[in-house]
């Protein structure tokens, strides 16, 4: 009896490490799968650029150093699954298609809106939707519903943004319908138009919903939202025309969003409401 029971337990661990060695096997040949171009795993990372200045997707740590957000954390597990690492890098956000373009960068994960005009010089692989929020003062702030309310309004936006496209293509329709033309203030970077939110140079402030509701959050009671989120459509993963990138990173977004770690990460930030469940390769809606 106890021989046989020893024979019995050794079969099952023989059975236990064979099945181990076949699922090992299984993901070893699926991480496989995706064929990155030689040039990325020869240099064994990718660089991606990130404007530093649009939480929670992306941002400086309290140290003023590292770089930390959603896009952050989704860019490394891509990296992770092709086989390399994520250095992110800080840039200005309207430098960033350019220098696509030019080749200094890898890619680009900076809540960038895919749109069809930049579908022309850079591809995209969609991984979050996100419309565009209104945000002011909490005391005496303007109720603002929609673009059309920005007519004599001035407005704080980032430079290179779909907002400040929005912001500027309104006062021809203001002129139109004889009101006031909008004062768009346009800066360098998200904090500076939130300065101007805060110190009443502006009254508006544009931006990504998820960003804008992150604003509000940090603000502590100065900002509030306004109206709704409006022109919903995809963030993109940004890459090089002809990188090869484009196919490798739609495949590896599908696959941290089939083992869990995508919900993970969108949970993490506070920004669920976004998520997407399939990947597609430039996919403009606007």
């Amino acid at each position: 009896m106890h021989t046989l029971f020893r024979n019995s337990s050794l079969l099952r661990r023989a059975g236990a490490v064979a099945g181990l060695l076949a699922l090992a096997a299984a993901s070893s040949a699926q991480a496989a799968a995706i064929a990155l171009p030689a040039k990325y795993h020869k240099q064994g990372h990718l660089v991606i650029a990130s404007d530093a200045t649009y939480a929670p997707m992306e941002f400086f740590a309290p140290d003023g150093k590292t770089i930390i957000g959603a896009d952050v954390d989704i860019g490394r597990a891509i990296a992770a699954q092709l086989g390399v690492k994520a250095e992110f890098v800080n840039a200005s956000f309207d430098s960033l298609v350019p220098a696509l373009q030019s080749g200094k960068y890898d890619m680009s994960m900076s809540a960038m809106t895919v749109t069809k005009k930049r579908e022309e010089v850079v591809d995209f692989v969609s991984y979050l939707s996100a419309g565009t929020s209104f945000y002011v003062k909490t005391q005496g702030g303007p109720a603002i519903n929609s673009t059309a309310d920005l007519c004599g309004r001035s407005v704080a936006v980032e430079k290179g943004t779909t907002q400040s496209d929005a912001a500027s293509a309104q006062t021809p329709k203001c002129k139109a319908a004889g009101k006031p033309a909008v004062n768009v203030l346009v800066f360098p970077d998200q904090n500076g138009a939130n300065l101007a939110i805060a110190s009443g140079r502006a009254q508006v402030g544009m931006a990504d919903s998820p960003v804008a509701a992150w604003i509000v959050k940090q603000s502590k009671g100065e900002f509030k939202l306004t109206g709704q989120p409006y022109d919903t459509a995809p963030y993109g993963v940004a890459v090089p025309k002809h990188s090869g990138l484009a196919k490798p990173v739609q495949q590896a977004l599908e696959r941290i969003i089939a083992n869990g770690e995508y919900a993970r990460i969108l949970q993490k930030w506070g920004i669920t409401q976004g998520g997407v469940s399939a990947p597609v390769i430039n996919g403009a809606t606007q």
